[in-house]
């Protein structure tokens, strides 16, 4: 009896994943498709414009952070138009690696999962920054990227006089990626920010605490 062999298949999906995932992946196919001309050499996309695809996509990740609707939108196109180019060259890639998942790795693509492992706790986040916004009452939020996390949120409230907990929280999620501008807080109260992160299995525990006067 013969065995059939199972197509090698790119990694598809990225409508799920954070920016910073899909650049990820973005970039590992750029350069594997570019140092491996000789292996790939007839893509259906040309690799300058997938680059400038690419390049136009990281330029608008930074203005959708502020939570704008149009920035967010334009991200959100680049990005469209990115993948776009991204699964068309995995096509490619899949029909012209003769199945040899060496040569496919060249492409610098990422096999599809052929078994479905059961989901696995994220890590736990952490803020890596509090600094000032461009507002007087506004504080910047950034906090660490968790692989396979679908969003973040944060709370936050103000510290009582004479410190301790904050007696009630305000919590939102952040709107896109890893940073937030907070506005609307008094200046020269101090406040308490946490970060959690929600997975497959729920969220994660609130991060350690870090605290920042506004001004």
């Amino acid at each position: 009896m013969t065995t059939k062999t199972k197509k090698i298949r790119a990694r598809y999906g990225l409508s799920r994943l954070t920016d910073g995932d899909v650049q990820h992946l973005l970039d590992s196919s750029l350069k594997g498709l570019t140092d491996n001309a000789a292996s790939f050499s007839k893509p259906p996309v040309e690799l300058s414009a997938y680059q400038s695809a690419i390049a136009a996509y990281d330029a608008a990740i930074p203005a959708a952070l502020d939570g704008s609707k149009t920035a967010i939108a334009h991200k959100n196109q680049m990005r469209d138009t990115a993948v776009g180019m991204y699964v068309e060259l995995a096509h490619y890639v899949e029909a012209n690696c003769n199945n040899d998942m060496t040569k496919f790795l060249l492409s610098g693509f990422q096999p599809a999962a052929s078994i479905k492992t059961p989901p696995e706790p994220l890590a736990q986040p952490a803020i890596d920054s509090v600094v000032p916004g461009p507002l007087t009452g506004q504080l910047k939020i950034k906090v660490t990227s968790v692989p396979k996390a679908k969003s973040y949120h944060i709370h936050w409230g103000a510290v009582p006089n004479g410190g301790g907990q904050p007696a009630s929280w305000t919590e939102e999620p952040i709107p896109t990626g890893t940073s937030m501008i907070i506005s609307d807080l008094t200046p020269g109260t101090i406040y308490t920010f946490q970060v959690r992160a929600l997975g497959r299995l729920g969220y994660t525990n609130w991060s350690d605490p870090v605290s920042r006067m506004a001004i």
